[in-house]
């Protein structure tokens, strides 16, 4: 008998234990080599097992276990041959009937099979919250239920009035690192936060003219991460310190921006990583933005993709909320909170205008970076978005930049 031990691998450095957060096969169910059968949680990521042969899984640790790196989670039988397709049964001649007429509707089977079936991304995010797939209303082909559906929903209050009951569950791995982290950065930073506010009629004012050609052109929507992401980097080259880290004794200065994006996913906060945002354009951040918060959403992210960060943007006005205090993710310096969009009464050369205004806050740890450099900064973020011609020249004025002066 030919067995097969599968070890957890290692996720990354300094990571020694994992969880096992599910089993996608049955004890004694027949694998396929390379196919995902389970699925382990570590502090900074979701990754998967792959059978590394063919054959009958024996699992040999329980969903929800911590178990140390390299540790013998299941076993494959490769001896055990793969089970023989069943038979389909002989069509039964069927008996003469009259003809029916064109006009009557043919049967639909394979849509009315799909429906209120999830997609597995879908399925996964169901589970997550407790929420039943028979709850859901697909709106994919058939009455599939797709990703967003699962999103969407919401699990339905199981309280009574009145009950004093009382739900213990276990902690991921990931949210006992996030706390651990968060913890950490109040103690050993001196972190201060600024605030701003930014009118954002220009903005606006460009994504109603040109989002539906920009979609056509480059297959994204244009959002407002992009515009705040590209006015990031340029206030980062204006303003190095907010850019740069404590290494032990020494400060170091980054000459790259890497922008970190905080997603909310339905096991955490993450934080995927745009490499070098400040040589992409709009439409190369929209995209690169889509795609990593897309497989942050499916637990999907490498840790190469989450870590090393030089800057964080997180948008915590996509839940409501009006101003917060975000903080630092470390070894970061600073951190940009961006808030929802309100029509608020501004005074504007002398008189009274309602606009959209955005207020805006930067973390930062005062270690690093002084109270003139935090101000300035987002006094740098918020000229870059109320005038975005300067994100064309650089920062500076465009018509000093015309005229070579």
């Amino acid at each position: 008998m030919a067995v097969v031990e599968m070890k957890v691998p290692s996720p990354g450095e300094s990571i020694t234990e994992v969880q096992i957060a599910r089993w996608l096969k049955k004890d004694g169910d027949y694998v396929e080599k390379d196919e995902e059968i389970c699925e382990i949680d570590s502090d900074k990521a979701t990754l998967t097992l792959n059978a590394e042969a063919s054959g009958q899984i024996r699992i040999l640790v329980a969903e929800g276990e911590t178990v140390p790196v390299g540790k013998v989670v299941c076993s494959i039988d490769s001896s055990v041959a793969a089970p023989a397709a069943k038979p389909k049964a002989e069509p039964k001649a069927a008996p003469a009937v009259a003809a029916v007429p064109a006009t009557t509707p043919a049967a639909k089977p394979a849509k009315a099979a799909a429906a209120g079936i999830p997609s597995p991304a879908a399925d996964k995010i169901l589970r997550e919250k407790g929420v039943q797939a028979a709850q859901v209303n697909g709106s994919g082909p058939g009455g599939r239920i797709t990703k967003a559906d699962a999103m969407a929903a919401t699990p339905a209050p199981s309280r009574k009035p009145g009950s004093r009951e009382e739900r213990r569950e276990k902690m991921s791995m990931l949210r006992k690192r996030v706390a651990e982290r968060l913890v950490a950065v109040k103690q050993e930073t001196a972190m201060l936060t600024t605030f701003n506010e930014v009118d954002m009629s220009a903005i606006m004012a460009i994504r109603k003219q040109y989002k539906d050609t920009f979609k056509e052109t480059h297959g994204v929507n244009l959002g407002f991460m992009s515009f705040f992401t590209k006015a990031v980097c340029e206030a980062l080259a204006a303003f190095p310190a907010v850019n740069a880290r404590i290494d032990g004794s020494e400060l170091v200065y980054n000459d790259y921006c890497d922008i970190g994006i905080a997603v909310s996913a339905p096991k955490g906060l993450m934080v995927p990583v745009i490499r070098n945002a400040e040589s992409r354009s709009l439409a190369e951040i929209e995209s690169t933005i889509l795609e990593l918060a897309g497989r942050a959403r499916e637990g999907k992210l490498s840790l190469e993709e989450m870590t090393g960060g030089t800057f964080t943007i997180t948008n915590g006005g996509v839940f409501g909320s009006m101003l917060s205090t975000p903080i630092i993710n470390p070894p970061q310096s600073a951190i940009l909170g961006m808030h929802n969009i309100v029509e608020r009464p501004v005074a504007v050369q002398g008189k009274v205008e309602i606009r959209p205004v955005m207020y805006v806050a930067l973390s930062y740890d005062h270690r690093i970076i002084d109270g003139r450099e935090s101000v300035g900064f987002l006094v740098k973020v918020k000229q870059q978005l109320e005038d975005p011609i300067r994100m064309l020249f650089g920062g500076g004025d465009p018509m000093r930049s015309l005229l070579g002066l």
